[in-house]
C-alpha cells in the first residue's frame, strides 16, 4: 500500500519470506490452535534429503558418516533463535544488506538512504534534492501453507 502525508510518499511492502531449500517454516501451535499473528511463532525444519537425488548436497538431519557431525544450517545460526525465525535478526540482516547495496549504486548519489530503527521490519527513508521524501517499510510475512 501507499499513501502521501504531508511532504513524505510512505510505501508499505508485505515481504513473504519462503525457506532455502532444504528447509520448511511451519507455525507453532498453542493448545491446538493457531497463535494470534503478532505473537505467532515459525519454527525452522530442517528437511532430510537422503531419500532424494541431491548429488553432493549433504543432509542438514542426517550425517553421511556416523562420526560425522551434521553441517550446520546458516538460516538457523544467522535469522533464528533456537529452531525459529528471529523477526529482529531478519530486520537487522535486511537493513544492513540495503545499506550495503545503496552505497554500490552510483545512480541514486543525489539521494540519501536513512534506515529507519525498526526491530520489527526495515523501514527507510531516501531523501533527495526536492522536498518530497519516500519511506518504505518492509513488513515480514510467512504465508500459512506453504511448503
Amino acid at each position: 500500500s501507499w499513501s502521501v502525508f504531508e511532504d513524505r510518499i510512505v510505501y508499505q511492502l508485505l515481504v513473504f519470506l519462503q525457506p532455502p531449500s532444504r528447509h520448511s517454516f511451519r507455525l507453532e501451535l498453542y493448545g491446538g490452535t493457531h497463535l494470534p499473528e503478532r505473537c505467532s511463532n515459525v519454527r525452522v525444519v530442517l528437511e532430510c534429503t537422503c531419500s532424494r537425488n541431491t548429488g553432493n548436497i549433504p543432509c542438514f538431519v542426517h550425517p553421511s558418516e556416523p562420526r560425522e557431525t551434521a553441517p550446520h544450517s546458516p538460516l538457523l545460526q544467522n535469522l533464528c533463535t533456537g529452531s525459529y525465525l528471529d523477526v529482529e535478526e531478519i530486520a537487522c540482516w535486511v537493513q544492513n544488506s540495503v545499506q550495503t547495496a545503496w552505497e554500490l549504486l552510483p545512480q541514486w548519489q543525489d539521494w540519501q538512504l536513512t534506515v529507519l530503527p525498526s526491530s520489527h521490519s526495515c523501514r527507510m527513508l531516501l531523501s533527495g534534492p526536492s522536498e518530497m521524501q519516500l519511506c518504505a517499510a518492509l513488513v515480514f510475512a510467512v504465508e500459512q501453507g506453504s511448503p
